[in-house]
């Protein structure tokens, strides 16, 4: 890749900062490797929803985001995905790679809502969101350069 780097939106716990629900992060190096090739711009959009770190674990139950005491988080998740999208809009991300399976940015695959490790064909609402605004998103899986600059 020649030239200007290309912005790709992260999910920040991907990248090694310590957001996630247990206050850990999951790091993956194949996405930190990336920033020899692009611009990673973090984002968690449970944060920026308002939700604190750590926190307690939520899934998605049709359009509503629970946690796992039966709070109801849909209006975090809902104002972190729109944080998101400013973000990336602001940067002119064309991509994201986003943690999977979380209620937030998972694509393709969720956990179903009843906090057993259960998966089901879904999108987190972040996830969903970008991609309805024109973003590719992709998960952390399988990530390299070479995918990435085979434009997946």
């Amino acid at each position: 890749m020649s030239g200007k780097k290309e912005n790709i939106l992260v999910s920040a716990c991907l990248l090694g900062v310590n957001c996630r629900y247990d206050g850990k992060n999951g790091r993956a190096e194949s996405v930190v490797s990336l920033m020899k090739e692009y611009h990673l711009i973090p984002v968690c959009p449970e944060q920026l929803g308002g939700l604190m770190t750590p926190r307690e674990p939520a899934e998605r139950q049709g359009e509503r985001v629970m946690d796992r005491t039966g709070k109801d988080v849909t209006g975090c998740f809902k104002k972190g995905a729109l944080e998101t999208l400013k973000l990336a809009e602001l940067y002119n991300c064309k991509r994201a790679i986003l943690k999977e399976r979380s209620p937030s940015c998972g694509h393709g695959v969720i956990y179903d809502g009843t906090f057993t490790g259960t998966k089901i064909s879904g999108s987190g609402m972040t996830a969903r969101l970008l991609e309805k605004n024109g973003i590719t998103v992709m998960g952390e899986s399988g990530i390299s350069e070479k995918t990435l600059d085979s434009g997946l």
